[in-house]
């Protein structure tokens, strides 16, 4: 059975370990028999080279990060050719910077402060932030 990754990015252990909270309780809605690997990062540039190397499903990053903010990882990211595969979703700091996740090619963000369990929904590919189921790589916000 192949575990579902997910890579959380940031340089604020506060926001990581909410992160993390997040990750585990897409854990529990996958049930026990779907395991969830979560991959940790706290800068851009180390999230990059473990994202090329893991292949996670989801790329969970804060928009402030040490050294390559979430912006240039996922443009970088999305940008490569072959584009990245997986999804990524940026925490932005305020509602101003959705037009950068847009602009990155995020597949999706959440505005901090972000309700745990839509964040979870959106990790776990059931809504687009609005409470409306999506399928595949649809943006939310």
């Amino acid at each position: 059975m192949q575990r579902m990754k997910v890579l959380v990015v940031s340089a604020d252990p506060a926001v990581l370990e909410q992160m993390e909270v997040i990750a585990r309780s897409v854990r529990r809605r996958l049930g026990p028999r779907d395991p969830l690997q979560i991959l940790e990062a706290s800068d851009g540039v180390r999230a990059a080279r473990l994202a090329w190397r893991e292949r996670p499903e989801v790329v969970l990053a804060d928009e402030i990060t040490s050294r390559a903010g979430a912006f240039a990882l996922t443009k970088e990211l999305k940008g490569a050719d072959p584009p990245f595969p997986g999804r990524i979703i940026v925490l932005l700091d305020r509602s101003q910077d959705e037009w950068l996740a847009e602009w990155s090619g995020a597949d999706g963000w959440a505005v901090k402060p972000f309700d745990p369990f839509e964040l979870a929904d959106l990790v776990a590919g059931e809504t687009d932030g609005d409470g409306e189921r999506v399928a595949g790589h649809e943006e939310a916000g």
